[in-house]
């Protein structure tokens, strides 16, 4: 390890959660990169997610599906977040499809499309329950009439009807029976008018392995992708998930220290004995979280150690006890689960640490922070 700290990317195990995925869900597979692959790196995890028989990618901005379009990626792409004002012109000649959930957003894409003299393609989101995104119950038939109006024109093409779930991973949510006839009605009302979307598409991570009613012709997976247990599993669970980031640091300064002696900030911690202090190049800037303060632990010579004190900008202070640990030791701060023993900490485990949850552990990331690229063993970058 070259950098001071470092997250490393097993490819091989983002192919292999798709393969997962696939077998579960019997469908067709949106592979969801936005925020830079959920802080693993958009472009390497596309293609990876790619070679293991994902068909799309999601991404949420116009700039993250050009950035893929920039690095040669010719796949579908859905991209679904944006404002009326937005350079639709060049999602349009990317070939991007563009997600619409609005009249006013669906008349900005129709006059992109003729200045360019090329149709657009898009998807309708419709509103099921979430109340983000999406037209409501109330607008969904002026969205549908208006894009087959565009449609009729040539200014439009509408590839698919789709919607984002609010509580799939709660088992047996009555919330999601009511999402799934909502996007029923919703589906019927945009063929009445005169619609014929090729693809369909609800599932999210969760759905996509729990819930079969949910699929359609196409589940988005996020989370999942990663090797995260969307049900909020401690590791990879039933549905063998394998985590795909190791993040880990290097020791950069040891220090041994007699009982009472205070730790970082405050000090809102003193030892009580005489202790290893072990200080590591990783702080609230690179994505450890201050609310994990108190409980937040690494892997450090074999054993679990506490961090202690507050965490700062840059750095944090573990407390390695008796252990022997020197400068240049390796740190693992959270990783995959292993079968040998040690009891390095997960993703999911740091997400409760910090009372949030894994997406926002590993989106947190900072862009300090290296990142190494591994497939089959063999290290990419």
């Amino acid at each position: 390890m070259n950098a001071l700290a470092e997250a490393a990317v097993d490819l091989t195990a983002i192919e292999a959660n798709v393969r997962t995925i696939g077998t579960a869900a019997d469908t067709g597979l949106m592979a969801v990169v936005k925020a830079d692959g959920f802080g693993h790196g958009a472009v390497p995890v596309a293609r990876a997610a790619l070679r293991a028989g994902a068909g799309w990618l999601g991404v949420a901005t116009a700039a993250e599906a050009l950035a893929l379009r920039a690095a040669g990626i010719t796949a579908p792409v859905l991209s679904w977040l944006h404002r009326p004002d937005d350079d639709f012109a060049a999602l349009i000649a990317a070939e991007t499809d563009i997600g619409v959930s609005t009249v006013a957003h669906l008349h900005a894409v129709a006059d992109a499309a003729r200045a360019l003299g090329v149709p657009a393609t898009v998807q309708l989101k419709a509103d099921t329950g979430l109340s983000r995104n999406g037209a409501g119950e109330r607008d969904w038939p002026e969205v549908t009439g208006w894009a087959r109006k565009f449609e009729l024109e040539g200014a439009v093409r509408v590839r698919a009807v789709w919607s984002h779930l609010a509580d799939a991973d709660v088992p047996d949510s009555p919330g999601l029976s009511r999402q799934v006839t909502l996007f029923e009605e919703a589906l019927a009302l945009a063929r009445a008018a005169g619609l014929d979307p090729d693809l369909v598409h609800l599932a999210n991570s969760a759905a996509a392995l729990g819930a079969p009613r949910t699929r359609y012709d196409l589940c988005r997976i996020g989370l999942a992708l990663y090797g995260v247990d969307p049900f909020g599993g401690n590791g990879p669970g039933r549905y063998g998930l394998r985590a795909a980031m190791t993040l880990r640091a290097g020791v950069v300064n040891v220090k041994r220290v007699p009982g009472g002696t205070g730790v970082s900030y405050g000090p809102e911690h003193v030892t009580r004995g005489p202790t290893t202090l072990a200080l590591l190049p990783l702080g609230y800037a690179d994505g450890l979280p201050r609310a994990a303060e108190g409980r937040a632990a690494v892997l450090l010579a074999g054993r679990r150690c506490p961090i202690v004190g507050r965490i700062a900008m840059d750095q944090c202070v573990v407390d390695a006890g008796d252990l022997p640990v020197e400068i240049g030791d390796e740190a693992v701060v959270f990783g995959p689960e292993r079968d040998d023993g040690r009891t390095q900490p997960t993703v999911a485990q740091w997400a409760r640490w910090a009372r949030t949850i894994p997406n926002e552990i590993l989106t947190g990331i900072g862009a300090r922070v290296a990142r190494r690229y591994r497939h089959d063993e063999t290290e990419l970058s």
